[in-house]
């Protein structure tokens, strides 16, 4: 998919790419999640379940036109648990399409997803395209 669905950029990094940099940025969603006073177990098991899609993705390296199958294919596979599959597959293609159009998104990505909500003493992994 050279470009966005709206065809207004000419980004071409693979789903693989930018999943591999959202991983990253996973690392803030944990620090927040850590510091927050209530039970925070659905929080995650959400954020197992982004990591888990995010980490297959990676593996599988879908072509950028076929990202959107493929993840309708980890849904699918699921079965009883697709509702949370679902909710962060939905998630992961947003911030997709995001990265697609969004040269500000690409570029925090680009560096790691810098966050003060990291745990302290983890500095985010930056991937090399």
């Amino acid at each position: 998919m050279s470009g966005g669905p709206g065809g207004g950029g000419t980004w071409g990094a693979r789903p693989s790419d930018v999943c591999r940099e959202l991983l990253a940025a996973l690392e803030a969603s944990e620090g927040r999640r850590q510091r927050r006073k209530r039970d925070t177990t659905p929080d995650a098991i959400g954020l197992g379940i982004k990591r888990d899609l995010l980490e297959r993705a990676v593996a599988a390296d879908p072509e950028p036109g076929e990202f959107e199958a493929w993840l309708l294919e980890q849904c699918l596979a699921a079965g009883g648990a697709e509702g949370g599959v679902r909710a962060m597959a939905l998630s992961i293609f947003e911030e997709w399409r995001l990265a697609q159009e969004a040269e500000p998104f690409r570029e925090w990505l680009a560096r790691g997803a810098p966050s003060d909500d990291a745990p302290s003493g983890k500095s985010p992994s930056n991937s090399s395209r």
